[in-house]
C-alpha cells in the first residue's frame, strides 16, 4: 500500500475513498473536502469518521442540548461547566468535586465483561483527566427481561466487569441501578459514573498552548483493540494485507490504570503539565485534535514514535484505537525530563510524540511523510450538526389513554396481601445484593452510605468529615408514557434520594439512552426528555455540568424505552449527621411526608401483576420537591429524623419493605381514613418520603413541616417483627426478606 500522505491526497482528487463503511454521509464526506480544498488522506478520513460519529460528534443533538446552557440556573457552585471531560462543583472548605455519568451499552452487549470493565476506566481517566483523585463509582444498569436466556450471558459478565476494574482500581462502588425490561433486550444500558476531589486549584482543563511545549503520550501501549468502537470501521478498509476484524471493544488492564492514576497525580502534584487529555473514544484522534483545538496555536505529531503492542497497525489504525489506560500530556520543555522520571518511577511508558506549533494546524507525520494536515476544530468542535425531523407519535395518545387506574385491584386483604408479596419479589423491586455484593463499597474506608441506600455518600475530609452523596434515577416506563414528565421525574428522585440522605443537592449530570434519531418518534421523546430535564434543573437551581447522549438503541424497529439517566450530586458538611434508610429502633413514629394521590401510570403495579403500560406517569411539581428536600435536609442536620427512605418504585410499601429489612425491625401501618388501601400502599405520587421521628422529636418535626407548609400524616410506629397494615393483612419480617431476597440469585442460578 503506498503511502496516502496529504501531497498524493492533493494530487489524486478522484481516488476512491471507503467513506460510507466509516460512517460518514455523502454530504458529510463533501464538507470534509470542503474544508480541506481536496480530498482527505486515509489518516484524516479516519480522523474525521470517528470523532464526526454520533457518540463524539453529538450531531443529532446538539440543537437539544443547548438547553443545558440557555437554560442554565445561576449557581455560585459551578467552577466547571458543559465542554470539558467533566463538571466541577465547589463544595466548601477549599475543596472541588467533579463527577459525570457516560455509556458504554453497545460494547457491553458484544462482550460484556470487558465492555462494562472499560466503561469504568474511561468514566475514571475523565475525572483524573480534570485533575481530581477518583474516589467513587457508580453504575446504573438496565438489562433485558430478567427470565430471558440473554439476560444470563449479559448480567453476569457486566456485573463481574464492572466489579473487576473498579475492585482492582481500589475503588468503592457506592450505588446506581439494576432494571429488567424486555425493551432492553439485545440493547442493555451500561452506564458508568465517577466522582472525584480536588482542592480548588488542582484544576485540569484539555487544552495545548505554549509554542515549544511537548506533546507526551503516557501509559500503555497502543493496540489493535477498540477500532471502530465509535464508529463502523472495519481494518481490512485499509489494508487488506493486515489482520482483520480487529475487536470492537477495547480490552481493559486496572492494574495498568492504578498506575497510571498515582503517576498522574503525582505529576499533578508537581506541576508539571500546562494541559490534560485522557484518550477515550476516538483515541489519539480525540486527544490531539481536542487538545490543539481548545489551545491557543497548533500541534505537530510523529505518529511512528507512538509506542505499539502490535507492529502491524497502519497510521489510520493507531489515530482511531481505543486501547485504554492511555493519556496524553502538554509539559513544557523544561519539565519533561521530571516528568519522565516520575513515569518511570511508576513503570508507566512515556514518549514525547510531537509539540504546540504556532500555527493553526493539526499536523501529523508518519516517518517523515505528512499524513494530517487539517484545522483541529473542524475535527472536534465543528462537526456536522442535524435538526433532525421530530414528532410526537401517532400512537402516543392511545398510550396515555389506557390509564392503569382501571385494572383490575385486589379484592380482599388476602389478595392485597399477596399483590403486595408479589411487587417485592418481583425483579426490579427484588434485592439486588447478589449483585453489588460482587462490589467493593467500602474500600478505602470513607464511604458512609452505600447501596442499599437512597444515595451513595463519601467522606472526602478526615478532619471536618464534609462529605458528598450522589444518586443515580430513571425509569423509562414513566418517559415512554410522558418524555417530558418522566425526565423531570428522573430528576426529581436524584435530587430526592441525596435529601433524604441529608445532603444538598448541588448540581447534575446525565446519560440520555434513546433509540435511533432517524426515527421522528425518538427524536421527539429526546426532545421532550432533553426539555423537560433543563426546565426541572432551572426550577431546582441544579446546573448541568455534562454528560452523554447514547443513541441508537434499538433492535430492528423497535427502540428501547426513552431512558434518560440523571445522576444528582450533593453535598453534606458532617457526614456524621446522614439519615439512612434504615428503622432500627422501635417505638419510632413513622411519618408520611407528601400527597398520596391515585397515580399508578407506569407503576411497579401495573407492570408486576397486569404487565400493563399506560396512562400518565405520576405528576411533578418541583416546587413540592424542593420543600421536602429542605425539610429532610433541615430535619437530618439538627437530630429531628433517624430514618428516612424516599417513595419512587413500588409505592409506600416498597419503601416500609426496604427500611424494615434493612434495620430488621417491624412496622405497625394505620392506613388514614380518607385514603384506599390499595392507593396507600402502591400509589407512585411524588414528592414524598417516609421518615423515623424519635417521639421526642416529634412536636418539632411537625411544627417544622405544619409552619412551612408540607403535609406530614403520622402513619405508624416500628415496631415488633413484622410489617402489620392494621385492618388489612401482617407479613412477618422472615418472610418478607425470603420474598425480597431470593429472586435475583434463583434468576441467574
Amino acid at each position: 500500500m503506498t503511502l496516502d500522505s496529504v501531497k498524493h491526497a492533493a494530487e489524486t482528487p478522484d481516488t476512491g475513498q471507503p467513506w460510507a463503511e466509516l460512517g460518514l454521509k455523502p454530504d458529510e464526506y463533501a464538507r470534509i473536502r470542503e474544508i480541506l480544498g481536496r480530498r482527505p488522506t486515509g489518516a484524516e478520513l479516519a480522523m474525521y469518521s470517528v470523532m464526526w460519529s454520533e457518540h463524539c460528534s453529538y450531531k443529532s443533538s446538539k440543537v437539544h442540548l443547548r438547553q443545558f446552557g440557555e437554560k442554565a440556573p445561576e449557581n455560585d457552585a459551578l467552577l466547571v461547566g458543559i465542554g470539558e471531560n467533566a463538571g466541577v462543583v465547589d463544595v466548601g472548605q477549599g475543596y472541588a468535586v467533579t463527577f459525570k455519568v457516560e455509556s458504554h451499552n453497545h460494547p457491553s452487549y458484544i462482550e460484556p465483561y470487558q465492555g462494562a470493565a472499560t466503561g469504568v476506566g474511561g468514566i475514571v481517566r475523565d475525572i483524573l483527566a480534570m485533575g481530581a483523585r477518583p474516589v467513587a463509582v457508580m453504575d446504573p444498569l438496565r438489562f433485558g427481561a430478567a427470565d430471558h436466556p440473554d439476560t444470563k450471558r449479559v448480567l453476569p459478565g457486566v456485573v463481574a466487569g464492572i466489579g473487576g476494574y473498579g475492585n482492582c482500581l481500589g475503588l468503592p462502588n457506592i450505588g446506581g441501578e439494576v432494571v429488567f425490561d424486555a425493551c432492553y433486550q439485545g440493547n442493555p444500558l451500561v452506564n458508568a459514573l465517577c466522582v472525584g476531589v480536588m482542592k480548588h486549584e488542582d484544576i485540569h482543563l484539555a487544552k495545548a498552548s505554549g509554542a515549544g511545549n511537548k506533546v507526551i503520550l503516557y501509559g500503555a501501549r497502543t493496540g489493535g483493540d477498540g477500532i471502530g468502537g465509535v464508529s463502523v470501521l472495519a481494518s481490512e478498509t485499509f489494508d487488506d494485507s493486515k489482520p482483520t476484524k480487529r475487536p470492537a471493544v477495547q480490552v481493559g488492564d486496572p492494574f495498568q490504570e492504578k498506575l497510571l492514576i498515582e503517576c498522574t497525580l503525582e505529576i499533578f502534584r508537581e506541576d508539571l503539565v500546562d494541559g490534560i487529555q485522557d484518550l477515550g473514544g476516538a483515541g489519539l484522534s480525540c486527544a490531539t485534535s481536542e487538545l490543539a483545538s481548545a489551545g491557543s496555536g497548533g500541534m505537530r505529531v510523529e505518529l511512528d514514535t507512538v509506542p505499539l503492542r502490535d507492529s502491524s497497525l497502519s497510521p489510520e489504525e493507531i489515530l482511531m484505537s481505543e486501547s485504554q489506560e492511555r493519556m496524553c500530556a502538554v509539559v513544557e520543555p523544561g519539565k519533561v525530563d521530571r516528568f519522565m522520571e516520575i513515569c518511570e518511577k511508576w513503570d508507566v511508558i512515556a514518549t514525547v510524540i510531537g509539540e504546540v506549533t504556532d500555527g493553526e494546524r493539526l499536523e501529523i507525520f508518519w516517518h517523515g511523510e505528512q499524513i494530517v494536515d487539517v484545522p483541529p476544530r473542524t475535527v472536534a468542535h465543528e462537526g456536522p450538526v442535524y435538526e433532525r425531523p421530530y414528532a410526537r407519535p401517532d400512537w402516543q395518545d392511545a398510550l396515555q389513554a389506557d390509564d392503569a387506574g382501571k385494572l383490575a385491584r385486589p379484592e380482599t386483604a388476602e389478595e392485597l396481601r399477596a399483590q403486595v408479596l408479589k411487587v417485592i419479589s418481583s425483579p426490579n423491586q427484588a434485592s439486588k445484593s447478589w449483585i453489588t455484593d460482587q462490589y467493593d463499597r467500602f474500600v478505602q474506608g470513607n464511604t458512609v452510605l452505600a447501596q442499599p441506600e437512597d444515595s451513595g455518600m463519601v467522606r472526602i475530609d478526615e478532619d471536618t468529615d464534609l462529605g458528598v452523596a450522589v444518586a443515580t434515577d430513571g425509569n423509562g416506563r414513566y418517559a415512554k408514557l410522558d418524555p417530558y414528565a418522566g425526565a423531570q421525574l428522573a430528576l426529581a428522585e436524584s435530587y430526592r434520594n441525596v435529601a433524604a440522605s441529608g445532603a444538598r443537592p448541588l448540581a447534575i449530570s446525565n446519560c440520555l439512552n434513546f433509540g435511533s434519531p432517524e426515527d421522528p418518534a425518538v427524536m421527539w421523546q429526546f426532545a421532550e426528555a432533553t426539555r423537560g430535564l433543563a426546565d426541572g434543573c432551572l426550577e431546582l437551581g441544579t446546573p448541568v455540568t455534562g454528560g452523554n447522549v447514547s443513541l441508537y438503541n434499538q433492535t430492528g424497529e423497535t427502540a428501547i424505552h426513552p431512558t434518560p439517566v440523571v445522576a444528582v450530586l450533593g453535598v453534606i458538611d458532617d457526614v456524621n449527621r446522614r439519615t439512612p434508610i434504615a428503622f432500627s429502633d422501635e417505638g419510632h413514629l413513622l411519618y408520611l411526608l407528601g400527597d398520596t394521590k391515585e397515580e399508578l401510570g407506569g407503576s411497579a403495579w401495573s407492570q408486576v401483576v397486569h404487565d400493563h403500560l399506560g396512562g400518565l406517569p405520576p405528576a411533578v411539581d418541583l416546587g413540592r420537591e424542593k420543600l421536602l428536600a429542605e425539610i429532610l435536609i433541615s430535619a437530618s442536620r439538627d437530630g429531628m429524623v433517624d430514618a428516612a427512605h424516599d417513595l419512587s418504585d413500588g409505592g409506600l410499601i416498597q419503601a416500609l419493605a426496604e427500611s424494615c429489612l434493612r434495620g430488621g425491625k417491624g412496622a405497625r401501618i394505620v392506613v388514614p381514613d380518607a385514603i384506599d388501601p390499595f392507593v396507600f400502599l402502591f400509589s407512585e405520587s411524588a414528592g414524598r418520603a417516609v421518615v423515623a421521628v424519635p417521639r421526642s422529636e416529634e412536636l418539632r418535626f411537625t411544627d417544622m413541616c405544619g409552619a412551612r407548609g408540607l403535609p406530614a400524616t403520622r402513619v405508624g410506629v416500628v415496631d415488633g417483627e413484622e410489617i402489620d397494615v392494621q385492618g388489612q393483612f401482617s407479613i412477618p419480617l422472615a418472610e418478607l426478606r425470603e420474598a425480597h431476597e431470593a429472586t435475583i440469585p434463583a434468576l441467574l442460578a
